[in-house]
């Protein structure tokens, strides 16, 4: 027996794609201008930040705020404006007609303005020790918890120049960086590449896979345990820090033939803000956060481009009749 499915009968204002910091933002924003959103929290409520320990870079927290903190914080004062929060999975999108059709499997909503914000996920290994240790030296983001590396041995996971980027940028706290590649061969540009090799505190691993990340039963990263691709000898290496330099997923694939996305997936943005279909902007739907950003990925930035969301759906609406 099937699921009914629920149709709105009204048209909603402002609909808002994931719970981040750039949709929270956006919320807030269209919330307190009375455009009353309906916030969807996806497959992952909060973001990134709702896998984060401590945010000390976020402006107002002197003395840092727990990630999860932050953005639960977020949620109340969104929800203080009269945003709607509700969880869903988007299983389809009509952005060609007006107003938009959205379909979330047991409901379907139409809306005058859509802004996708649900953001783009860490790439992995998978490695279920990896996984317990997510926020206890385990971290996707070298500028997000580089500084409570200091003095320390750590190890970046990749071979591409995101990898080479977030390996010289700990060198900044860290005594040792080990680069793991399981390759002999690198993606990264030979520019970057060459300034990581040159650089007297990182310490290249090719050809060489993680196997554990060792520190679960005291739960903080005490070092890694790696294996040759080619010899096949086994190693404890220890450290304090395992971070991941092997690029993010951006969640975006439903807008796949109806929106220009680059070649990773993520959205082309026009201004941080549009977002366009062959070139051309596609009328009342909106982008924020990490899904149109694969450069900064911070809090902070997600947050500011979903305020420049808002101001546009409120601007384009009133353009509208609403």
């Amino acid at each position: 027996m099937s699921n009914t499915v629920i149709t709105e009968t009204t048209t909603r204002d402002t609909v808002i794609l994931g719970s981040g910091c750039g949709g929270l933002t956006a919320a807030i924003y269209t919330g307190r201008a009375n455009l009353k959103p309906l916030v969807i929290e996806g497959h992952e409520p909060g973001g990134q930040l709702s896998i984060t320990t401590l945010v000390e870079n976020f402006p107002g927290w002197p003395e840092g705020v727990q990630g999860p903190e932050l953005v639960e914080n977020m949620r109340k004062q969104a929800k203080k404006f009269g945003a709607e929060v509700g969880m869903g999975h988007l299983v389809s999108a009509d952005l060609s007609k007006s107003p938009i059709v959205l379909n979330f499997g047991n409901k379907i909503v139409h809306t005058r303005t859509l802004i996708v914000a649900s953001g783009a996920s860490a790439r992995w290994l998978g490695l279920p020790s990896e996984q317990a240790l997510i926020g206890h030296g385990v971290s996707s983001c070298a500028t997000c918890d580089g500084f409570f590396f200091s003095g320390k041995e750590i190890c970046v996971i990749g071979g591409g120049d995101s990898a080479m980027e977030e390996a010289m940028f700990l060198t900044r706290f860290a005594t040792k960086v080990y680069l793991i590649h399981r390759s002999a061969q690198f993606r990264a540009s030979k520019i970057m590449l060459a300034r990581a090799m040159a650089h007297p505190q990182i310490e290249f691993l090719t050809s060489t896979v993680v196997e554990e990340v060792l520190g679960v039963e005291e739960k903080e990263v005490k070092g890694i345990r790696v294996r040759h691709t080619v010899t096949g000898d086994v190693k404890d290496i220890p450290l304090s820090g395992f971070f991941l330099g092997i690029g993010h997923i951006p969640n975006a694939k439903f807008f796949s033939g109806q929106m220009d996305l680059d070649e990773d997936g993520y959205i082309r943005s026009k201004d941080n803000v549009f977002t366009t279909h062959n070139g051309h902007v596609i009328p009342g739907v909106f982008c924020a956060g990490d899904v149109q950003d694969r450069r900064y990925r911070q809090a902070i930035t997600a947050a500011g481009s979903g305020c420049m969301a808002a101001l546009e759906v409120e601007k384009y609406l009133e353009e509208h009749g609403r």
